[in-house]
């Protein structure tokens, strides 16, 4: 399956329940990059628009390149309100945009899936001088047994998992790869997210190798998920211990 098909059937979902980024990341990215509300911003692979929105919410011009139509409709159905946003339906590796025209280039959730190579070259094309580009994950510690047990239950049950993000924060050569020189400002922040049984199933069926509800192993699938809530809950609620991994530098 091609990757910008990866998420078709899933964007509804993936809208509900994907986590945003802590307040710290954004307030960090504004200010390591000086941004200011005339300058654009780039989120490419944007998806349904979760850190798009939040960098609309602080008065960044953005642009969404998104090649996914399911996604892409339903970032532009709840931003379009927005009169700093426009959508592109483009890839991370041809975005459309001009040559020299962004002062940021943001990626959330999306680096893993991308031709790395064609990707560099398409952010030194289209970024002014001396602009950066900001890779982002949400990921879960896993110095936490709940995220371990988590990871069996995808491993034994989703034939395409990898590894949670495709098992790239694994690789730390991918990023001396991709950034110039080798060079990048690596930083954490905590970012721990509760769940009900509902979300905490949501969360899970989000991802790209979960079953669909037409696929035979969605009902195991789920039930294991629902099994781990009950062990790990307190009071109808688990908390997913999670880490939002930043790296920033030039291309």
């Amino acid at each position: 399956m091609e990757t910008t098909k990866k998420f078709t059937g899933k964007a509804d979902i993936y809208s509900k329940y994907r986590p945003h980024y802590p307040k710290e990341y954004i307030n960090y990215l504004v200010s390591y990059n000086s941004l200011t509300s005339d300058q654009i911003v780039a989120d490419i692979g944007s998806g349904t628009g979760v850190l798009t929105q939040q960098l609309l919410i602080n008065n960044l011009n953005v642009i969404a390149v998104e090649p996914n139509d399911d996604m892409r409709n339903i970032a532009e159905k709840q931003l379009n309100s927005y009169s700093n946003f426009v959508s592109i339906n483009g890839t991370a590796e041809s975005t459309g945009l001009k040559s020299y025209s962004i002062d940021l280039i943001t990626v959330a959730q999306a680096f893993h899936w991308f031709d790395k190579l064609q990707f560099k070259k398409e952010c030194i094309r289209i970024l002014k001088p001396n602009s950066n580009v900001a890779l982002v994950w949400n990921s879960r510690d896993f110095s936490s047994k709940l995220v371990i047990e988590n990871a069996e239950i995808c491993k034994d049950l989703c034939p395409s998992f990898k590894g949670f993000s495709g098992g790239i924060e694994k690789n730390s050569d991918v990023y001396k790869q991709f950034f110039r020189d080798g060079k990048y400002e690596y930083h954490t922040f905590r970012n721990d997210l509760e769940y009900n049984l509902e979300s905490f199933i949501g969360r899970n069926l989000s991802a790209s190798y979960a079953p669909k509800n037409t696929d035979s192993n969605y009902d195991e699938f789920v039930d294991a998920i629902t099994k781990l809530f009950v062990k790990y809950s307190k009071n109808n609620k688990i908390i997913l211990p999670n880490i939002t991994r930043s790296y920033l530098g030039k291309v």
